[in-house]
């Protein structure tokens, strides 16, 4: 039995089965969100990944942002509780689980059985999300993917301190005007993220292990800025991006199972 989860966010759609062992059998991601064809690419990519055809699958669950808009789910349920279902499966004594996304910030607190147990979210602003990362990126004229190795490279951290993203991106052309080098910004900018996501966190009481999930969480530059706001060792994971579609899946195989 072949069980499908389905995250949808924003910025990019997730796919993972998973088997009655809670297994990963396959896992796809695509850099296209709800109301583009990325959902149904991401199912395909993960079903060929896995050699399957979509008879095979048991049952499907969706979660993210875009969950009502996937009409082969079985089942669709909110991205926070799927999140800490696959937090816990990548770090199973995760605690506190801090998740950056492409237009949001979720702190979830993960209660001892794995399941959630309370949650703080950032859904009005883009500040300190995949979007201000992306924003900040194309201001400094190169790819969201080089930032981390630009903050490596910094000797002093300029600070960004606008939580806006409009006055955050005027405050770093100010900076570069000046002459600001690239490297010091990048660490002012990855501060400034850290600093919003920390803020979250200490909302609902930090316990450890921490886990990071979502795309930021590849971003070292950040997580080693989040380490030093909050002085805490902060776990990530290559499955922290499909953390919220692994859960989903693995919720779905609960469901069949314990049927």
């Amino acid at each position: 039995m072949f069980f499908m989860g389905v995250d949808i966010g924003s910025t990019s759609s997730k796919c993972v089965i998973v088997n009655e062992v809670s297994e990963i059998v396959s896992q796809a991601q695509i850099s296209a969100g709800t109301g583009t064809s990325g959902p149904r690419r991401a199912v395909e990519s993960a079903l060929n990944i896995g050699g399957l055809g979509q008879q095979q699958i048991s049952y499907t669950i969706a979660t993210g942002y875009g969950r009502n808009t996937h009409e082969a789910a079985s089942e669709r349920i909110s991205e926070l509780s799927c999140h800490a279902v696959g937090a816990a499966w990548i770090l199973p004594k995760v605690r506190t689980v801090i998740d950056i996304g492409g237009q949001d910030v979720k702190a979830l607190s993960i209660s001892d059985n794995g399941t959630l147990a309370n949650f703080v979210m950032n859904d009005k602003c883009a500040a300190g999300t995949g979007r201000f990362l992306d924003v900040m990126a194309r201001i400094l004229e190169m790819d969201v993917s080089e930032l981390a190795e630009q903050d490596e490279k910094a000797d002093e951290i300029l600070s960004v301190s606008s939580t806006c993203v409009v006055f955050a991106e005027s405050e770093v052309i100010s900076q570069l005007s000046r002459n600001a080098p690239i490297p010091n910004l990048v660490a002012g900018i990855h501060q400034s993220a850290a600093l919003r996501a920390a803020s979250l966190m200490k909302r609902i009481g930090i316990a450890t292990p921490i886990l990071m999930t979502g795309g930021v969480a590849h971003n070292l530059g950040v997580v080693r800025a989040l380490e030093r706001a909050l002085n805490l060792q902060i776990e990530t994971s290559a499955y922290s991006q499909i953390a919220g579609a692994l859960g989903a899946a693995l919720i779905a195989k609960d469901k069949m199972i314990h049927r």
